[in-house]
């Protein structure tokens, strides 16, 4: 990412696609929505592990990821989602959310954008995608994270 006070120009907003980007931001409170439930689905303990306010937030923040994947589409650049998602997965680790369930809602946004945008467009946002994938498993390889242990593992390890 260019940096302004080192000499660099900022980033163009118009070099990649800045009518995808503009058409993920006016639906994204419904791309969101959308993401939550696939994720939902493919995962239907997300829904018991987590109460109404962490939903509501997790919800919340797939909007501002969806924002920030518009804009990686629209100046042609994965840095502003890497770097979002870089920023909030100690966030999601202090609450304990695990990274697999940030993973399945930007994998969920995957697939609810792809009716918002033409298979060209579909390029750009999924190197998007993958970019903060990338950053959310290398949080995830660190101990703490707030997934489901190996019973018999934990079990050999207490000693008992």
């Amino acid at each position: 990412m260019s940096h302004p006070s080192l000499g660099a120009p900022p980033p163009d907003l118009t070099a990649g696609a800045a009518g995808a980007a503009e058409r993920l931001v006016t639906g994204a409170a419904r791309l969101a929505a959308r993401a939550l439930e696939i994720a939902a689905e493919a995962d239907p303990t997300m829904l018991e592990r987590h109460d109404e306010t962490a939903l509501r937030h997790l919800q919340r923040d797939a909007e501002t990821l969806l924002e920030r994947i518009a804009r990686s589409l629209a100046a042609d650049d994965v840095v502003f989602t890497r770097e979002f998602a870089d920023a909030i997965a100690p966030l999601y680790r202090r609450r304990h959310v695990p990274m697999d369930d940030l993973v399945s809602i930007i994998e969920g946004l995957r697939l609810a954008i792809a009716a918002t945008l033409a298979p060209d467009e579909r390029a750009g946002a999924d190197r998007a995608i993958d970019a903060a994938v990338a950053a959310f498993r290398a949080y995830r390889r660190l101990a703490g994270d707030a997934r489901k242990r190996n019973r018999l593992l934990a079990f050999l390890y207490k000693g008992a």
